[in-house]
């Protein structure tokens, strides 16, 4: 076994991003720096508005562009382009656009590679509404197609756990939160009123609706929305609570926000709970939503659907409540138990909190990733 504490910082691992922000969190906060801070070199090559370092993480900028085709051709070769300027040890790539490219990478230049899939395609396709309906499950289809055949060559880690029915050689390296988020205040349960937090993208599929109606429920209910939401969601809720949108805060009407404004929205530390209450939907029903681990590391109670995998979940860990997002009985019998039974809160706050320290962090993940990189760079000869 060679000494890998020596050779860490000899070695370079290349990220490369065409659809994601920059500072996205698992890409950017938890892997690239992750690393860094093991001694490793980390280069991220993501769309940005210029070449630069950050926190010792060297971006090299690709060009913004808004057109999904210009930005799966054009953007994706200079991807490619950029990743040989790197010359990495091993490159680990985020989207699927850019297989064909890695594979010339792999095949070519004998580069080790990891795909990370951070996104089930095959569902998430059947649900978009920009696509005809009749369309979506063919579209669907030849892609789960082309993403079975085109990441056989590659190491393939896995954001979610149920992945590996699609993938079943491939490495969970799940999404949960760093566990420096344990180092601030414990969350308070606000007294007078019941204020609860969404994060994440704002959109229908994703409760939007259910989320901001809340409002309706007690004149001391209010809701904040933090995450990416479109004016035409942002319009359309706001339609639908009237007189009542002084109670309603969403923040991110057009534009990414960055996950350091979502901690200090977090770290406000008066919250009833965290909220997750999507409609039926298959594209989530088996995730394990990565927000459900950021409230539980704050000591926020998670208030969700009570889809099976999630109700599992959260009744392992005793760190909330789940109820079916369109019974508005139940919902607002919920809402009546968390306000009236504050002690009740608290307690599942901190069973949240026990759960990240002991199970769910992000250090016990980049263990795995570490493992991953080193077999793969140490291996003798192609992958």
């Amino acid at each position: 076994m060679k000494n890998y504490l020596r050779e860490r910082s000899r070695m370079k691992i290349v990220h490369i991003t065409t659809v994601h922000e920059p500072f996205d969190n698992r890409i950017f906060y938890k892997e690239c720096l992750g690393m860094a801070k093991k001694g490793y070199k980390v280069t991220l090559i993501a769309r940005h508005h210029q070449n630069e370092t950050v926190q010792g993480i060297f971006i090299r900028a690709l060009p913004k562009v808004k057109n999904r085709l210009f930005r799966l051709i054009n953007t994706t070769f200079n991807a490619y382009k950029a990743a040989l300027l790197e010359n990495g040890d091993l490159y680990h790539f985020h989207d699927p656009e850019f297989m064909p490219l890695a594979l010339l990478l792999k095949i070519k230049h004998r580069k080790k590679i990891v795909y990370d899939i951070h996104e089930d395609y095959h569902s998430l396709i059947k649900i978009k509404t920009y696509l005809p309906v009749l369309l979506r499950p063919i579209i669907a289809n030849l892609f789960y197609l082309y993403e079975f055949v085109f990441s056989k060559p590659f190491v393939k880690v896995l954001a979610e756990r149920y992945y590996m029915e699609k993938f079943p050689k491939g490495l969970p390296v799940l999404n949960y939160p760093n566990s420096n988020l344990l180092q601030y205040a414990e969350n308070n349960i606000p007294e007078d009123r019941l204020n609860l937090i969404y994060t994440g993208n704002i959109s229908i599929e994703r409760g939007a609706i259910e989320h901001a109606t809340l409002v309706n429920y007690f004149e001391n209910v209010h809701v904040y929305l933090v995450g990416r939401c479109s004016e035409e969601v942002a319009d359309r809720i706001y339609s639908l609570v009237g007189s009542k949108r002084e109670r309603l805060f969403i923040v991110g009407i057009e534009r990414f926000v960055p996950f350091s404004e979502i901690v200090d929205y977090y770290k406000w530390g008066n919250w009833t709970a965290g909220l997750a209450l999507f409609p039926p939907n298959p594209h989530y029903v088996n995730k394990e939503l990565t927000k459900f681990f950021e409230y539980m590391s704050f000591g926020i109670p998670v208030l969700c659907s009570d889809f099976p995998v999630w109700k599992k979940l959260i009744e392992e860990t005793g760190s909330g409540l789940c109820v079916k997002p369109e019974d508005q009985t139940g919902l607002k019998s919920t809402l009546n138990y968390l306000f009236n039974n504050r002690p009740e809160a608290k307690r599942m706050g901190r069973n949240g909190r026990t759960n990240i320290k002991e199970h769910f962090n992000w250090e016990n993940e980049l263990a795995k990733l570490e493992k991953i990189y080193l077999e793969m760079i140490n291996e003798k000869g192609d992958q």
